[in-house]
């Protein structure tokens, strides 16, 4: 098994190395990675277990910044070139590309059995039965509370139903008591901003299955933009960036400039790694508006794709990391939430994971039961970006006070339609 690491400047070599297999045999597996943790260093020693048990095939292992996934590997499939298998965040805007590994799976029935929920979310039209790969893991968005800040400041945490106002509230006060510069952020994200947008009411789609933006949508933009306008939330992060550019909050959050973010379990590493014995933090439910409580799940997907010259070992190595012992061992090393339904019910073993970490893994495990349907349907839309990037774009201006709330959904509406126009070309 070779792993290869790749640093951030990719560019030229990334679309030679990457998406040519030069000198591979029809056995190779190129395999892209990115990780948040130590996901492909996992998969590395997966990898070998495979290639002992089945001589003759090998895994290359590709380990890239995931800038790389979302800009690089697009423009790569576009042109008919990438590696077979890779890991992949934007699950329906790429599933045009993904390849049908339903012949070369043991077992059909265990796949639609433990991944029966999710296997939708990488199939290019409501219609089709195809197997194109799993979620490596199940994430959902949520938000992380600097404990130690709120103990100084001798304000009780809200509890589990608490809503957005009395979370803003409460780390109001924490702010004011302990001299931070603001009470909360939020990564810089649509999809971030989808939870709490579902939560105040919005319906993010119409009936017949199309994207919209409503009075809860709207609700949820003058609410965030108040927060700014009011010092509440850390102006830096939303408005230190233009476009649709991703920026995260946990940097702010790990340097103690706000008691609460919104981000993500795919962060829990991190924090645990970062943070360490500097402060005592925690993970909470995700906080209620008028109509749910509810994050946004999602996560990293291994695919199998049409640039595969090997499609029955790579259906071989998807089926054989499938298998709930590997993944088990995928899962507890990574710490990560599973997305398969039988080690869900049995539990996950979190043998190295710190008690903080441990915590957060099982609030966010438990919060799974709160997510709203439309936040699934969200999450599986092939087109949600159409949505998320221009409400970043957009909410930033009304943010820094060059359009109003209503002239932001105006353009996001506009923004959102052109966006998805051009998808369907």
């Amino acid at each position: 098994m070779v792993t290869r690491v790749f640093g951030t400047a990719l560019s030229t070599i990334a679309a030679a190395v990457l998406a040519t297999p030069l000198g591979a045999s029809a056995a190779d597996i190129r395999v892209m990675c990115y990780q948040d943790g130590i996901e492909c260093t996992v998969t590395a020693d997966l990898a070998k277990k495979f290639e002992a048990a089945n001589p003759g095939t090998k895994v290359i292992l590709d380990v890239v910044p995931y800038k790389t996934i979302v800009e690089q590997l697009p423009v790569q499939l576009a042109a008919g070139q990438g590696p077979d298998i890779a890991r992949v965040t934007d699950l329906g805007g790429l599933s045009k590309y993904y390849l049908d590994i339903s012949a070369h799976v043991k077992d059909r029935a265990y796949w639609e059995s433990n991944f029966g929920s999710t296997l939708p979310w990488l199939r290019p039209s409501a219609t089709d039965k195809g197997i194109y790969g799993f979620m490596s893991q199940l994430t959902m968005t949520g938000p992380y509370v600097n404990k130690t800040l709120f103990d100084q400041a001798k304000v009780p945490m809200p509890g589990p139903k608490a809503t957005w106002d009395e979370w803003v509230e409460a780390a109001r006060k924490v702010a004011k008591a302990t001299q931070t510069p603001a009470a909360l952020a939020w990564d810089r994200s649509g999809h971030r901003f989808a939870g709490p947008a579902i939560s105040y009411g919005a319906k993010i789609f119409d009936a017949k299955g199309e994207l919209v933006l409503d009075d809860g949508y709207k609700a949820a933009v003058a609410k965030f933009v108040g927060w700014h306008k009011d010092g509440a939330m850390l102006k830096e992060v939303w408005g230190g960036s233009g476009g649709s550019t991703y920026a995260d909050s946990i940097n702010e959050f790990k340097n103690g400039r706000v008691a609460m973010v919104l981000s993500g379990s795919w962060q829990i590493n991190r924090l645990q790694k970062d943070i360490g014995t500097a402060f005592d933090w925690v993970a909470v439910p995700n906080p209620c508006g008028p109509v749910a409580c509810t994050g946004i799940p999602g996560g990293a997907a291994w695919v199998a794709l049409k640039t595969s010259k090997s499609p029955k070992e790579v259906g071989m190595f998807l089926d054989f990391m499938a298998q709930e012992a590997n993944y088990a061992e995928f899962t507890a090393k990574t710490e990560n939430i599973p997305a398969h339904a039988g080690l869900a019910k049995k539990g996950v073993n979190y043998t190295t994971a710190t008690p903080a970490a441990r915590a957060a893994l099982g609030t966010f495990s438990g919060g799974v039961a709160n997510l709203a349907p439309a936040a699934y349907q969200f999450q599986g839309y092939k087109f949600n970006r159409a949505m998320m990037l221009p409400t970043v774009a957009r909410v930033t201006q009304a943010i820094v006070g060059e359009m109003s709330t209503d002239e932001a959904m105006t353009k996001i509406a506009a923004d959102m339609a052109d966006a998805v126009k051009q998808a369907q070309k």
